[in-house]
């Protein structure tokens, strides 16, 4: 396991997209569109919609770096979970503030690599209907900017040989939008801030999600 309190390394993200690549492309058939607008250095908040359980693995083997998400401490069990900690992935407890995912996450944005995300904290619709304040203490905290991410196809049910999983061999389009910054450009990280840059960043999400719809015609 990450030591509390620091960082994942880099090389097992690195290792992770390598690993990811191979199997989304190998299981499915990616569309990426966008993936030009992803920050080629510095920190980065990806912020991704979430309807199942494929869509951290297949946007790690989509986005043009490697991706550190924020993942429920649940999955870190057995064998999973050591596969999870070894390619750079934070475990987070969802019951309550996780101090040593906070510490982590931070250390991901302050060493200059990519935060992965599920604002919406579970799966669900994926319409970014109720985000939780998370996102917004991040991209606050760090200043980094954040880029909305839509994952559409994974929920589709029709054609499935497996039902835990989208149809092998369909398509699964993952469209990355324009990077924005969260905050007001005051600096401010008080709960009238946090609240705000919520809002802000849902009006963004939600936007994308429906032009990423409009484009993919999903």
């Amino acid at each position: 396991m990450t030591e509390p309190g620091s960082a994942p390394g880099a090389r097992g993200a690195a290792v992770g997209r390598r690993i990811g690549i191979g199997l989304m492309y190998g299981l499915w058939r990616p569309r990426v569109l966008g993936a030009w607008r992803v920050p080629a250095a510095g920190p980065v908040i990806l912020a991704v919609n979430h309807t199942h359980n494929v869509d951290g693995p297949m946007l790690m083997g989509t986005a043009p770096r490697p991706v550190h998400f924020l993942i429920k401490q649940e999955a870190f069990a057995g064998a999973l979970g050591s596969f999870l900690d070894a390619i750079g992935q934070v475990s987070v407890d969802r019951t309550g503030t996780d101090r040593h995912a906070v510490t982590a996450a931070l250390g991901v944005l302050d060493r200059g690599g990519v935060l992965g995300i599920f604002p919406e904290g579970t799966r669900g619709a994926g319409d970014f209907a109720s985000l939780r304040g998370g996102l917004a203490y991040f991209a606050l905290r760090s200043g980094a900017p954040v880029v909305p991410v839509a994952v559409l196809g994974t929920a589709e049910r029709a054609g499935r040989m497996v039902p835990a999983l989208p149809p092998l061999r369909s398509r699964v389009d993952v469209v990355f939008g324009d990077p924005f910054d969260a905050g007001d450009g005051s600096g401010r990280r008080t709960r009238t801030a946090l609240d705000a840059a919520t809002v802000r960043i849902q009006q963004q999400l939600t936007a994308h999600l429906t032009e990423a719809r409009r484009l993919t015609g999903r």
